[in-house]
């Protein structure tokens, strides 16, 4: 009964740098042999217990003449192919199995681009090369995780090895990742960022702004601009503006992108006038004006005292009153002014008891006189009385 092979070699997938073990399992060995061969470059590995390749990392192993293991160590891409285990019958009898060897992608950095500085308005491209097994596939995107302008349209991803950007311009500057995978872990990148030259820009919120003398006010100016620009004030002067008491300036930076403001502190008639802010880096300069004029200030509203209504309580003061004729009206001689008034409004006033008001009746020629007084009397009672 000859020996026969009691399973398939399996195909192994290793990666690169890691151990692999191929099997080889024979039933009825008996007296023949087993051996080893490497397909594609037909070397012998190993027969029976010997390890015949002088390759230092293939060993063998074996379990009760049945099954047999050919090891290797540290897997180089060099081993990836075909191994034969086969038994020296007549004819001889074999089985193959397949050793597949993945690499994890890495980027070339001798053919992948590095940092980049380019004027706006130029074109630039960018190349990510990467070898791996499989081969990988290589992408580029924006670290920010913002959309990249590419042919005129907004895209998340760029696919492939190169990226080409026309007419770049302010806006395509920061950092970008070459990113290779394979699906064997882990992916790789590799950082590029990409610097755009322009001369400064400038921006100014409000050209006119208004202030009343003793006020605080704020004068602001945006720009842009790479390389950084110098930024600051001057006066209508020309005299450049240095923090201290009276002013402070401050200039806040965001990327290519700066806020200037320019703080004056208690208006006078003598800041009244025109302020330049100025930006300048190697490409170029240019200044905004902002003026200062005086409005007027808001009015202010005196405090004012609201003295209590003093009030007598179980108090009757009599009026004045004069005997003419049968009825009792005011005297010739009385009269009413501003001060009778003013004690009426602060004092509660009661007629005497003895005192009667009735319609003046025409004596003679006294008549129109005393008819006079009399509505005059009558009057004034019914004044007190409301109060």
């Amino acid at each position: 009964m000859f020996p026969k092979f009691a399973e398939p070699i399996p195909n192994v997938t290793v990666t690169v740098g890691r151990d692999a073990l191929l099997a080889c399992v024979v039933d009825n060995l008996q007296s023949y042999k087993v051996a080893w061969v490497r397909v594609d470059t037909q070397t012998i590995l190993s027969i029976h217990h010997t390890v015949i390749t002088q390759n230092p990392r293939i060993s063998l192993t074996h379990n009760d003449a049945r099954s047999w293991y050919l090891h290797i160590k540290d897997v180089h891409e060099t081993d990836r192919g075909w191994y034969m285990c086969q038994v020296n019958t007549d004819p001889m009898r074999s089985r193959q199995g397949y050793l597949q060897v993945v690499v994890p992608p890495t980027i070339v950095d001798k053919d992948t681009s590095t940092d980049m500085v380019v004027r706006e308005s130029s074109n630039v491209t960018l190349t990510c090369k990467a070898h791996g097994y499989p081969e990988p596939y290589v992408m580029w995107r924006r670290e920010d995780g913002e959309d990249i302008s590419y042919n005129g349209e907004p895209v998340t991803v760029v696919d492939g090895e190169t990226l080409h950007i026309t007419k770049v311009s302010r806006l395509h500057m920061g950092a970008y990742l070459c990113i290779a995978s394979n699906s064997v872990p882990p992916s790789i990148s590799k950082r590029v960022f990409l610097r755009v030259q322009f001369p400064p820009m400038l921006s100014i919120p409000n050209q006119l702004e208004g202030a009343y003398v003793g006020q605080d006010v704020k004068l602001a100016c945006h720009t842009e601009a790479y390389p950084h620009s110098i930024n600051y004030w001057t006066t209508e002067r020309g005299d450049m503006i240095v923090s201290g008491n009276k002013y402070e300036a401050v200039s806040t930076d965001n990327g290519y992108n700066k806020y200037m403001l320019l703080k004056i502190r208690n208006v006078g008639p003598d800041d009244f006038g025109s302020y330049k802010c100025v930006a300048k880096n190697s490409l170029g300069e240019t200044d905004g004006v902002i003026k200062l004029d005086e409005i007027p200030a808001p009015p202010t509203t005196p405090s004012s005292t609201v003295l209590p209504k003093k009030k007598h309580r179980g108090r009757v003061k009599p009026l004045k009153m004069e005997r003419g004729g049968e009825n009792s009206v005011l005297g010739a001689d009385s009269y009413i002014d501003d001060t009778t008034l003013d004690e009426a409004a602060d004092d509660d006033y009661t007629l005497a008891p003895h005192v009667e008001v009735r319609p003046p009746v025409a004596q003679g020629s006294g008549a129109p006189r005393h008819r006079i007084l009399g509505v005059l009397s009558l009057t004034l009672v019914a004044v007190l009385a409301s109060r």
